[in-house]
């Protein structure tokens, strides 16, 4: 298996994110701080996600996904790449009803961006939970069926705050 990490690369607005090995939620705060940073790029134009070398996503990680698939659809009106050619993961991705939120592109993903490692970003538990929650209440948005899968967790992880 992969080591775990995520890589981004820009070009005049155009960015790319690679997600290698089985990523999580310690990853995750990571991800969603790098597309906060990318959405407030001036020249910011289109971004490709690249799962071609991912071996898992937690729930967390689609949740951030999604709102980032959301916000740019909200700010910029169009929807980003998702690049996948592992049937397990399109598998996932299609459970989740990304087809909905992505250009979903079943096919690997062609760059000549050299992507670097995004920085570890370190949060305490209390901020972990918070962007655990908002990242499943997104999911649960999605459909009925993500709504039934998240719920309980989601209502577990409120009442320990």
């Amino acid at each position: 298996m992969k080591q775990a990490k995520i890589q981004g690369a820009s070009h005049n607005g155009a960015y790319v994110i690679r997600f290698q090995g089985d990523i999580r939620l310690t990853l995750s705060a990571s991800v969603d701080d790098y597309f906060s940073d990318m959405c407030k790029d001036p020249d910011f134009a289109s971004v490709w996600l690249d799962l071609g070398d991912a071996d898992g996503l937690d729930s967390t990680t689609l949740g951030i996904l999604a709102k980032l698939a959301l916000k740019i659809r909200k700010n910029f009106g169009f929807s980003p790449a998702i690049f996948t050619s592992q049937p397990g993961i399109t598998r996932l991705l299609r459970s989740m009803e990304f087809h909905k939120l992505f250009d979903l592109r079943e096919e690997c993903c062609v760059t000549s961006e050299v992507p670097r490692d995004l920085p570890m970003v370190s949060g305490d538990e209390t901020e972990l939970r918070h962007k655990v929650i908002e990242a499943h209440k997104v999911l649960m948005n999605i459909s009925d069926e993500n709504e039934v899968k998240f719920k309980n967790l989601v209502t577990s992880l409120e009442q320990a705050i």
